[in-house]
This record gives C-alpha cells, sequence and structure tokens, in this order.
C-alpha cells in the first residue's frame, strides 16, 4: 500500500473500471477514452521530468500541482522522491436550496463612509455569470468584469485559455465590452458564447457586488473576476481540481493588477475527515496567505440532512453519544475531535453501538465514510434491511474486501493514517448487483470495541445533493456538518441564519467551538464556522433579467464577502490600514458580530462569533 496516495485514490485504482463506473464517486478524475487519471499532487523541486512520459504537468501555487497520467503509471509517479503526496478530484455540490439589509452595511455604505467595493476584485468561482445584465455594467454600460475564464469552452485560435493552463477560455473586459455594444442578445452571446445555465453564479456575484437603479449588491463598485467551473459532462458538478485552477488563476490576476482580493466559493462536499488535512483544504490555507487575499466558503446546508453521526462507544465520556440522544460539540472537552487522546486511559467500561441508517428507495449507490482514532480498534458488523449480517474483518491486507448482502455488493476499504492526517477511515461503496438500486429499508452498522483510548466514531454521508432526502442516520448528528472546504483553516467560514427571525438557519452546515482554544488550525480546535450571515430569501439577479429570492449558504457567503470588499476599500484602498487582508479582515469581522437569538454563548458551532455586522468590524 502505496502512503503516497490518498485512501479513496488506492480504492479506485483497485477496484475494476466496470464497477467504479457504478459507483457515486469512485471514477472521479477517471478518463475512459484517454485512459487517464486528473491527480492532485503536493510536491517539492520541480516535475518536468515527467513530461517525458507523457504526463501534463499544471503547476499552481504553494507547491500543489495537476497532473494527468495514464492510469498504469500512477502507483509509479506516486514512488517518485518529489511527489510528496497525492489525491484524486472530489465533485462540489452548489450550497443552494432550488441581498438583505440586516448585516449593518448600509451605515457604511449609503453614507459616510460610502463605501463601494471600488478599487478591490471579488472573484466569483461559480456557474459563470451573465455578463449582459446591468448589474454587472458601469453607469457608462461598460462591464465590470475585468477577467472572465471559462473552463468549459473548447479553446481555438483566436480565444486561448489563459497563461498557463490548458483548458477553458479567458475574456478580457475588452472583449466583453465588444460583446455588449451588439444590441441583439442572441448575437451577443454568439460572439462571446460563456452562458450561466444555472443562475447560481449570476445569484452570488449580483449579491456580491451587483449594482443597477434598482439593486444594489454590497460591493457595487468592485471589479469582478469570473469563473465558470469546468464541468466533466453534463450531469455531474465542479471538481477540486477546477476549482484549484480557479484559484491559482483569481491570486495570479491580483497579483498582476497589484490590487487586494475577495475570493467566493459558494459550494462544497462532505467526503472528508473534516480536519483540514485534505490537499485542498491546506491548499486554500495557502492560498490565503499569498498577496492580500481573503477567502470566504460558506458551511454548505447540510445542517438538518441526517448524513452525520457521530458518537463514543465509552461510558463516562460521552461528548457525542447516540445511544442516549445527547448531542454536543466533539471538542466540548478542549480536545481534538479524531484524537481526543488523554493521559490515561478510558474512564468507563466500552460498550457497543449500532448505527442505524435509513435508505430510500431507488438509490442507485450510496457510500459510507467513517472516522476514527487509529488506536481504536473496533469489530464492524453490517446488517441489511432483510437481516442478513456480515462481520468485516478487523485487518485486511492491501485495504479492500467484497462483500454482498441481499443484492447490494460493497467495497470496503480500510484505510491508515497517511503523512498528512492522523485519522483513519473506514470507506464503504454500496451499488446494486442485478437490478438498478440498492436494498431500501434499515441498514445498522454495529460498532463492537476491541481495543479503546478513545471509543469516538464519525461517519458521513454524501452530500444531499448526491442522494435521495429521505436516506439518512437515525438520530443524526447536526454539528461538525460544515461541508469541505469551509473547514479550511485560513478560509472565512460563513454560516447562515433567518435574518426573519434573526435566528440561526437549521440547514446552515454546524462547525465546532472550542472554549478554551481559538487560535491556531483545525486539528488544534479552531471555531467554525467564524461567523453568520442572512440566507433565506435573499434577493438575487436571476437569468430573466429580474430578481428572485434565494436560499441557502450559497447566498449568505456572497454578502460577507462584499462587506470583505468593503472593509479592503477602507483598509488598504483608502489607505486607513494597508494590512487589513488575511487573518485580520477576520479578526475585524469576528470583533464586530453582534448576537442572533437564541445564541448564549460565542463563539458557538452554528453561528461562530455571532452575526456580520460590517459597521461594527471597523476601528472607530
Amino acid at each position: 500500500m502505496n502512503q503516497k496516495l490518498e485512501e479513496i485514490l488506492q480504492l479506485a485504482l483497485q477496484t475494476p473500471e466496470d464497477v467504479r463506473d457504478r459507483t457515486e464517486d469512485l471514477n472521479v478524475g477517471f478518463d475512459g477514452v484517454t485512459r487517464t487519471w486528473e491527480l492532485i499532487v503536493k510536491y517539492h523541486d520541480n516535475l518536468e521530468g515527467l513530461k517525458s512520459l507523457n504526463i501534463q504537468v499544471e503547476y499552481l501555487i504553494a507547491g500543489y500541482a495537476l497532473l494527468t497520467v495514464p492510469e498504469q503509471l500512477v502507483e509509479a509517479v506516486a514512488e517518485l522522491e518529489e511527489i510528496e503526496y497525492v489525491e484524486k478530484p472530489k465533485r462540489f455540490f452548489y450550497e443552494a436550496f432550488y441581498p438583505a439589509d440586516e448585516s449593518c452595511i448600509a451605515q457604511v455604505s449609503e453614507r459616510d463612509l460610502y463605501l463601494t467595493g471600488r478599487g478591490v476584485l471579488v472573484a466569483v468561482l461559480d456557474s459563470g455569470i451573465d455578463f449582459g445584465q446591468s448589474v454587472f455594467r458601469k453607469a457608462d454600460g461598460s462591464t465590470r468584469i475585468r477577467y472572465l475564464w471559462d473552463q468549459t469552452l473548447k479553446p481555438t485560435d483566436q480565444n486561448r485559455p489563459p497563461e498557463g493552463f490548458g483548458m477553458g477560455v479567458e475574456y478580457n473586459s475588452e472583449q466583453i465590452d465588444w460583446a455588449l455594444e451588439i444590441p441583439d442578445p442572441q448575437q451577443r452571446y454568439l460572439t462571446l458564447p460563456s452562458i450561466d445555465t444555472s443562475g447560481h453564479g449570476t445569484a452570488v456575484a449580483g449579491i456580491a457586488a451587483g449594482r443597477s437603479t434598482v439593486y444594489r449588491g454590497v460591493a457595487r463598485e468592485a471589479e469582478l473576476l469570473i469563473v465558470k467551473l469546468g464541468v466533466p459532462d453534463a450531469l455531474s458538478f465542479p471538481r477540486t481540481t477546477e476549482i484549484m485552477r480557479g484559484v491559482t488563476w483569481a491570486v495570479n490576476k491580483a497579483l498582476a493588477l497589484q490590487m487586494p482580493l475577495v475570493i467566493n466559493l459558494s459550494f462544497g462536499n462532505s467526503y472528508g475527515a473534516h480536519d483540514g488535512s485534505s490537499l485542498l483544504e491546506r491548499f486554500l490555507d495557502n492560498a490565503a496567505e499569498i498577496g492580500r487575499t481573503v477567502i470566504c466558503v460558506g458551511t454548505g446546508n447540510e445542517g438538518a440532512s441526517g448524513g452525520h453521526l457521530a458518537g463514543n462507544l465509552v461510558e463516562g465520556r460521552d461528548a457525542l453519544n447516540n445511544i442516549t440522544g445527547s448531542v454536543s460539540s466533539p471538542v466540548a472537552d478542549g480536545r481534538n475531535p479524531f484524537l481526543g487522546v488523554s493521559a490515561t486511559r478510558a474512564p468507563g467500561p466500552a460498550r457497543p453501538a449500532e448505527i442505524q441508517l435509513a435508505v430510500a428507495e431507488y438509490e442507485r449507490g450510496l457510500n459510507i465514510q467513517m472516522w476514527k482514532n487509529y488506536c481504536d480498534v473496533y469489530r464492524l458488523r453490517l446488517r441489511s434491511p432483510g437481516g442478513q449480517e456480515s462481520e468485516l474483518p478487523i485487518y485486511v491486507e492491501g485495504g479492500k474486501y467484497t462483500l454482498q448482502l441481499e443484492q447490494t455488493e460493497i467495497l470496503v476499504f480500510m484505510g491508515e493514517p497517511t503523512p498528512y492526517a492522523v485519522a483513519q477511515e473506514i470507506y464503504m461503496e454500496l451499488f446494486p448487483v442485478g437490478r438498478p438500486y440498492i436494498n431500501s429499508g434499515v441498514w445498522v452498522i454495529r460498532l463492537e470495541p476491541v481495543e479503546i483510548v478513545t471509543g469516538r466514531y464519525y461517519f458521513y454521508l454524501p452530500s444531499l445533493a448526491a442522494r435521495s432526502t429521505s436516506t439518512g442516520f437515525y438520530r443524526p448528528t447536526p454539528d461538525v456538518t460544515l461541508t469541505i472546504p469551509a473547514t479550511s483553516a485560513k478560509v472565512l467560514t460563513v454560516g447562515a441564519y433567518d435574518s426573519t427571525y434573526d435566528s440561526y438557519a437549521e440547514f446552515s452546515g454546524r462547525g465546532y467551538a472550542d472554549p478554551d482554544r481559538t487560535i491556531g488550525v483545525v486539528m488544534s480546535g479552531i471555531a467554525k464556522p467564524d461567523l453568520a450571515a442572512p440566507g433565506v430569501g435573499i434577493l438575487a439577479p436571476d437569468l430573466y433579467g429580474g430578481f428572485t429570492p434565494m436560499t441557502g449558504t450559497s447566498f449568505a457567503t456572497p454578502i460577507v464577502a462584499g462587506s470583505v470588499a468593503l472593509l479592503m476599500e477602507w483598509g488598504i484602498v483608502r489607505g486607513n490600514d494597508p494590512f487589513l487582508y488575511g487573518e485580520k479582515v477576520k479578526a475585524y469581522l469576528r470583533a464586530g458580530a453582534r448576537p442572533l437569538r437564541g445564541e448564549d454563548v460565542y463563539p458557538n458551532s452554528r453561528v461562530g462569533w455571532g452575526a456580520l455586522c460590517v459597521s461594527s468590524s471597523l476601528p472607530e
């Protein structure tokens, strides 16, 4: 087993392609035509020697790169000394269910100080933008989009990708203005064929920085960098690799233009240890420290989805106990939720637990992640809805194990800690055999203690966008339901509240809050989210030239991104504080956050330090 390959990639490489095709995630990153894998690597020195092996190399920032590798060479590439770690792409989902003035913005934008975001770049990485709309134009009719990179378009001799990248087409403001001069919208889009088919990106950009005679976003004079994220196929979602390309492009543009930058990421997924250890999380931490940059990420909409369950097998250490039904923060005792190791052994006896999972009808497949402390040894038994049961082996050579219960086959991968993560993953992929759907009903995972130090366990299902709303855990745990990459330490993590009731929105992904330690990295107990913004019924531009109420953390995040642009204008552009970027912006916004109804302790796992209040976040 190569410890430089992440576990889900190892499982994918060990699984035949026809089996991978029947799963939700194992084939993400594989091109069946060219027989290549798109991979994310952390490296040192350089990778130029790989090009002689017909391996495509795209350099990103901070020692990260994307490789396109023939399948038979993946293991050999991972063995190279200059390759430190390798991951496969994951799918990401927009955080919306298909601008409020509750954030003390008018006090600084509609009167003295009259902040508008002028001189600041707002980068929106999303589904694109309807660039012809008036909300994205200046008073003279010209565009406020400085650059637009559509990753889905095919390059031509006339329309090229950005320098250093091999996909999509980049347009500058002059090309966009030329298209805007064409009065016929249909002809305009034939000239510049970048289209936002879902409207998600248009809404997000409008909330962050839109302006017209009838609508004002938060930073109405900020300039826009737009990335329409590449989509592998018509029925899929953006992947990790497209996001990393987009962040690299935006950071490099801001450096070239010598302008402060806010990046808005309104998407996420639920795969991972949620501890900041994945390459994407660490990449964003590095990107947030380049130039004068702030990255805003939504917590996702998994708070009430039933997709997470955590617990403890040890009596007397009930930080999370799904058996009794009590739920509290997994770091309420001041320890890392995945380590949790004290100076002494467990205070009470360990007892088995049964995890009940409801699987809806017509579920084509499902994966289940279990994360635990490597020093804990559990015996796992899996029972199907029809009562068939199988015990999983505790140790498996090579990590992979396959079993079948009823008409459902289960791929199991027993992971190990990696050079970048201490948690151990047990991954289960369920897919149907001889029928279109896996067996519906109640599945039971029984955990029996063998050798216990902490007794903790954490289960995750795919994001709600990738499963039925009726599929979920009984007695789920709402804490630590924020999606990745909102778990990155250096990003500004945004939850949602309902401004009508001035209270937490139950769909908003929750994080964790350590009352004893509020600085450091996620593994040390940092509190997430950082704050909350309005996320219910947010008025945003739609694709029909009107405005539609939107709900989700997707639309709370650009309110914060636009607010960051206002602070950076005040500090950097106007010279009041030339160092107002990065963690300093986060500190100011936390300090200015106001309390919400029903929240007694701050920071907490639901709204962090409180609700966004821009006027209180500026120093007097």
